[in-house]
């Protein structure tokens, strides 16, 4: 049975605003390499990351039973965290433990999408209230905000039962496959809009809680997202995944000098899918704790001595200003904001949206997949 209790409380989760950010005014990084914080609660605070079955709500015969059985799943393992090995700070989901993964079109798909807040946040509040402690999880989302978008959103619940932060996607991995790319809408899909709305330090924030300073993200692949938040004053990056790569995870925990975990999905081994193996990984690369399975659920727990790891501690030390040159004249293949359009105009398949990559490419011709 869970127990609740009174606790303390991250920043609060601000509105948005509808207004334009001045860049040249917003400090988004400290210049002596310093980075706001708020003081810990504890010394050492407990990981525990949730490796789970995902079921995909286009299978059960209704949404309502899917979402049901999908939330009475996620009470059950995070009852299990709570009661079994050491009491959890943080609790890690998946990318897809309410929604799981839809294929279709974009109609299809956004039936089988939730509200962040809604119905889902508020019983998932309550394992959060229940275990005292942070509660993240992936979902695809919908928002009257982005009409007909799908977005790829993390969502933190804080200790109280409330929303804390939601973590958009920064970027989806592009030219991954020959047939398709993905139609989720990201931060860079709609750059200037979002900026226009939330302002631009939402575009890589950092929720700076009473247990560290914590990120939430995705993104696979990418150095520079991760340099980015890093930049900001993560110290604790949570990754959700579908599928992922055990080497990405450690080097970016390593050359970002920041601890991270990457919480997976399981899929039986017979489907071919390299499913499982959730990590956490310290800030030197060091494996602190892994599940030994593709196929089975289960919780990989740490501990993470977050007042020790902070003291004297400044952002890390990247080779910038010798690269700056390089980086000025490069030129990424798809342009951001790609999907700043009428909603009429969004693809509406995973080849629609490779059409529409390669007819805005930078790149002549195309870069296609080997």
């Amino acid at each position: 049975m869970l127990m609740y209790s009174s606790c303390k409380q991250a920043e609060p989760h601000q509105d948005t605003v509808d207004i334009k950010t001045d860049t040249n005014k917003t400090t988004l990084v400290e210049p002596d390499g310093t980075y706001k914080k708020v003081q810990l609660e504890k010394d050492t605070i407990v990981l525990k990351v949730m490796q789970t079955r995902v079921k995909s709500l286009s299978s059960f015969p209704s949404i309502e039973e899917g979402l049901e059985e999908n939330l009475s799943y996620m009470e059950h393992m995070a009852s299990q965290a709570q009661n079994e090995g050491h009491k959890p700070d943080i609790i890690l989901f998946h990318e897809f433990p309410l929604t799981g993964y839809s294929s279709g079109t974009r109609q299809e798909k956004l039936p089988f999408t939730i509200e962040v807040p809604g119905p889902e946040t508020i019983r998932i509040g309550k394992i959060a209230q229940a275990c005292d402690c942070y509660v993240i999880f992936g979902s695809y989302v919908r928002d009257q905000n982005w009409p007909d978008h799908i977005l790829s959103i993390n969502t933190v619940m804080g200790r109280d039962g409330k929303i804390a932060k939601t973590f958009w996607k920064s970027r989806n991995i592009k030219r991954i496959y020959k047939d398709r790319e993905i139609t989720t809408t990201t931060i860079e899909a709609v750059r200037d809009a979002y900026r226009a709305k939330y302002g631009i330090e939402e575009e890589f924030p950092v929720l700076r809680t009473e247990f560290g300073n914590i990120a939430v993200s995705t993104v696979q692949f990418d150095p520079f997202i991760y340099a980015a938040f890093a930049m900001r004053g993560t110290e604790i990056m949570l990754r959700t995944a579908t599928l992922f790569a055990e080497e990405d995870v450690v080097f970016t925990a390593w050359s970002n000098d920041f601890y991270s975990a990457m919480a997976n999905f399981t899929l039986p081994v017979s489907t071919g899918y390299n499913a499982g193996e959730s990590v956490i990984v310290g800030p030197n690369g060091d494996i602190l704790a892994k599940h030994p399975s593709k196929e089975d659920d289960g919780i990989v727990e740490a501990k993470i001595p977050i007042a020790a790891f902070r003291k004297d501690r400044t952002i890390p030390n990247y080779a910038l200003e010798i690269t700056k040159p390089v980086f000025e004249q490069y030129k990424q293949e798809i342009p951001i904001n790609h999907l700043d359009m009428d909603k009429t105009s969004l693809p509406k398949t995973g080849v629609e949206m490779k059409s529409l990559m390669d007819s805005i490419s930078r790149y002549n011709p195309p870069k296609t997949a080997n």
